[in-house]
């Protein structure tokens, strides 16, 4: 289905078991694939009685590629326009990478509106580039560099990261799934969504998640690196780190079962709400 988020652009949203009594996940992919990079989620969440709700950033996927708009603000704003739209309430949000940080403006822009859970995997958070005071990241030229592979061979580029992305060899079936998720993004939301990835600094958002969080993260990840994990966890109060030891960035396909286990004890656990 499509939800215009604003005049002229419509978001593509996979609705998957939205009968009554299924507690709501929204999904939120990363930088540069869309909402299928979830499949092997998607294939067993709801057996447990979850929805599962997978959108396409503006610019990636099946939505609409304006020339405007990927900023994390207004991309926090789609999220909400969705959510409002499908009448969401006592929703799980669940942003991976770039969609984790976005997850967090949300929490920070919006109030946490119709949020009573946070799962962020291996989340470009709070700052995907180094800084004087910030040490992790990957240095701002080599996100530079990939703004120009992706301005003169965006197919390149892609072969690259792939070779950054994961931690182990996953095969090269699923290695071709990812580069074909990526090439259905547009070039311009690419280098866009690198820009924001560059630029944006989420450390004063932090304290707005006043939700049940769990970092998921692979130890390996060479894309945003692991000590982001303990960034976040220091951060947002009573949050907590799940560390995958055989993983790099692309942990839910590295260790999709192990994940898809943690995830459902995430799902499942009474942990109350942060009071203060």
């Amino acid at each position: 289905m499509y939800i215009e988020v604003e005049q002229g652009v419509r978001i593509f949203v996979r609705d998957l078991n939205p009968g009554e009594g299924s507690r709501p996940v929204v999904f939120v992919h990363g930088w540069p694939v869309n909402h299928r990079m979830f499949e092997y989620q998607f294939n067993v969440l709801p057996h447990y009685g979850y929805r599962c709700i997978g959108l396409d950033l503006r610019g990636f996927g099946k939505s609409d590629k304006p020339w405007h708009g990927y900023s994390y603000n207004r991309m926090a704003d789609d999220i909400r326009g969705v959510i409002e739209a499908l009448n969401l309430e006592d929703a799980v949000l669940i942003g991976f990478s770039i969609g984790g940080a976005i997850s967090v403006r949300y929490m920070a822009r919006h109030g946490g509106a119709h949020i009573t859970r946070l799962a962020l995997i291996n989340a470009a958070a709070p700052l995907f580039t180094q800084r004087p005071d910030y040490s992790y990241g990957l240095p701002v030229r080599q996100v530079d560099e990939l703004i120009s592979q992706t301005s003169n061979n965006r197919p390149a580029m892609l072969t690259g990261l792939w070779d950054q992305f994961f931690n182990r060899n996953i095969g090269e079936p699923l290695v071709h799934w990812f580069h074909h998720l990526a090439l259905e993004a547009d070039s311009h939301a690419t280098i866009e969504c690198l820009l924001s990835l560059r630029n944006e600094d989420l450390r004063p958002d932090l304290r707005s998640v006043r939700v049940p969080c769990t970092v998921f993260y692979g130890v390996h990840d060479r894309i945003v690196p692991y000590p982001s994990a303990g960034v976040l966890q220091q951060g947002i109060a009573g949050s907590r780190i799940h560390p995958f030891h055989n993983s790099g960035h692309g942990l839910v396909v590295e260790e999709k079962e192990a994940f898809n286990t943690a995830l459902l004890d995430f799902l499942h656990e009474d942990r109350p709400p942060v009071s203060g």
